[in-house]
């Protein structure tokens, strides 16, 4: 299915179809504020191993994120957030970043891996976020890339539908995408460090 949502104001309705297709264990395609992502609800073991057929990826090696709404998310999945890691992520998001931080016992129960850290993201997009906030609980997401080994990643919603279209239950059209990936920032050892700088500048915000 392809479905297009207003980036600025998303349809209620169309939300909630969305929402509907995540808790029956739906794959969708989804726009944040960098790229498109490959998502599914965090709660559907099913769904995840998808996510990881799709994208060509072993589940227990995967580096996939969790997609918030907000902040009050984040202690249900993390461990003993540094008060400094809290107030950079208090100003960075919502933003293009990618916060590495250590998991609680909650990641490896939901992933079935024995990773000790957890991507979380909390994009500037209003229909991502939308989302999450119907579902009442995160996205797991891994972004989109391309074939094309110049273009790294999928920026066109049509030309998206046309090679995942059979692979996913449904995909956002929510405009063009970004071709720049979030900035990755670790916390894992409690001091910042930048993993890949991607489209946000985490020195703004330090």
């Amino acid at each position: 299915m392809f479905l297009s949502i207003h980036p600025d104001n998303p349809e209620r309705r169309k939300i909630n179809q969305v929402v509907e297709c995540l808790k029956s264990g739906g794959v969708i395609i989804y726009p944040t504020d960098t790229v498109y992502a490959l998502g599914c609800d965090i709660s559907k073991p099913k769904a995840i191993a998808r996510v990881c057929q799709i994208k060509g990826i072993k589940p227990e090696k995967a580096n996939l994120s969790f997609i918030c709404n907000d902040l009050s998310h984040i202690s249900e999945y993390t461990l003993n957030l540094p008060t400094p890691a809290y107030k950079v992520m208090r100003k960075a998001l919502p933003g293009p970043f990618t916060f590495i931080l250590k998991a609680n016992n909650n990641v490896p129960k939901l992933l079935k891996t024995k990773k000790k850290s957890v991507g979380i993201r909390i994009p500037n997009n209003e229909i991502a976020r939308s989302i999450v906030r119907e579902l009442n609980h995160p996205i797991l997401s891994t972004s989109l890339h391309h074939d094309d080994e110049v273009l790294e990643y999928m920026t066109d919603p049509n030309e998206i539908f046309q090679q995942y279209g059979k692979l996913v239950d449904l995909v956002i059209d929510g405009g063009y995408g970004d071709n720049q990936a979030s900035s990755i920032i670790s916390f894992e050892n409690d001091n910042l460090e930048v993993i890949r700088e991607g489209k946000g500048d985490i020195n703004e915000f330090i």
